[in-house]
């Protein structure tokens, strides 16, 4: 992986473990982290699968298994192993010292393509705060042997302050300084939000699992060039643009962070000011990949971290993105009562963009209606 540094073998490829624990979606997870590393820079992979009932508490893979992917590791000359899975300390460090190369879980392969990513000072913040809170659950290792000795005029004294304590005391300072400079920024925004409330501009967020073309969505609806790629986390900090539509005004769409299986709680805590603007937002158009065979188990994951930061109250409008490799047709789907249960639209093509910005007008006049608040009950179904 680009930013890291391996002491064996060839930075850019990587053994991926994946073990099955007769969890649904398997196979849909593999295919997953083989994005994940390939988007941090892995050319090369070979994945390892296995079976197990539990985990290892040692080795989480068990020892047969780590012997397998340590010859896997030496015969591709690999720089990493990667497990599809969460890691204790103590397990990464047993798997280190058997397969004497780097180990990496799910959470920091995710850490590592953020750090990559991050381009604005504030992402850039967010990332190494996250990275940090992380690391230091992981100073046990390999630090036993730094001790500092204390003592003097002829006598030896005991063991004085450990290199682990110093490393910890620096990232608790680190951490405290990044959270305040994190929080000024937080107040910042929070004066833009004030300003736009009180001129009556209808905030719109775009959320979605990571890859659904969000930023491509939002470069159409607002004829902007924001960058969009197809990969995992093309984009992490938060563009707002303002425009105009027809009926209802001026209307401020804002492209957050996708999101995916098991995000790390540190990032999530640690985006946390810039999630505010989907907290915050009168609307989110939930983009969804109509073309996935797991859209479903997409927009349970997207709606269970918008749970967790605040937003689930929050009304919506579902957006089924890519509907020309669906082979659906555009347009808009209500229920009996007339509310919006999705429109589909293709960001690539264009088709179905004028339905979505008449669903937008919709809601922008519902919150005029319901004297400048928005009033989801009228015409937009609750998350579930």
């Amino acid at each position: 992986m680009t930013e890291l540094s391996s002491a064996t073998g060839d930075p850019r490829v990587a053994v991926i473990v994946c073990l099955d624990f007769g969890d649904a979606g398997y196979e849909d997870g593999i295919e997953e982290i083989v994005r994940l590393v390939e988007s941090a820079g892995v050319v090369r992979q070979r994945v390892v699968r296995g079976k197990r009932q539990r985990p290892d508490p040692k080795l989480f893979c068990g020892s047969g298994k780590c012997a397998e992917i340590a010859r896997a590791a030496e015969e591709l000359n690999a720089g990493y192993v990667v497990f599809n899975h969460e890691l204790s300390p103590a397990q990464e460090r047993n798997l280190e010292r058997e397969i004497k190369r780097p180990v990496m879980d799910r959470t920091e392969v995710i850490l590592e393509i953020f750090a990559q990513r991050a381009q604005t000072s504030e992402g850039k913040l967010q990332v190494e705060l996250a990275r940090l809170e992380h690391l230091s659950t992981r100073l046990v290792r390999g630090w036993t042997h730094l001790e500092r000795q204390r003592g003097g005029l002829g006598k030896t004294g005991g063991p004085g302050e450990k290199q682990i304590e110093l490393d910890r005391r620096y990232i608790g300072q680190r951490v405290r300084l990044l959270r305040g400079k994190l929080e000024q920024l937080r107040r910042r925004r929070e004066v833009q939000r004030r300003a736009r409330a009180r001129g009556e501009v209808l905030s719109v967020s775009l959320v979605g699992y990571t890859n659904a073309g969000k930023s491509t969505l939002f470069n159409a609806l607002t004829q902007s060039r924001a960058y969009a790629a197809d990969k995992l986390f093309a984009t992490l900090d938060t563009t707002t643009r303002r425009i105009w539509l027809p009926g209802s005004g001026s209307v401020v769409v804002s492209d957050t962070v996708g999101f995916i299986r098991d995000l790390p709680h540190s990032l999530v805590a640690a985006f946390r000011a810039t999630l505010e603007e989907t907290v915050r937002a009168d609307l989110l158009l939930h983009v969804v990949d109509a073309a996935s065979s797991v859209r479903e188990q997409q927009v349970e994951q997207v709606n269970k971290v918008l749970a967790e930061i605040g937003a689930h109250g929050v009304p919506q409008v579902m957006v089924w993105n890519k509907i020309d490799l669906a082979q659906l047709e555009p347009g808009v789907e209500r229920d009996e009562y007339g509310k919006i249960l999705r429109v589909r639209v293709s960001a690539r093509t264009g088709a179905g963009l004028g339905e979505l910005r008449t669903a937008i007008t919709e809601a922008a006049r519902a919150r005029t209606a319901d004297g400048g608040k928005p009033a989801p009950e009228a015409l937009f179904l609750q998350p579930h």
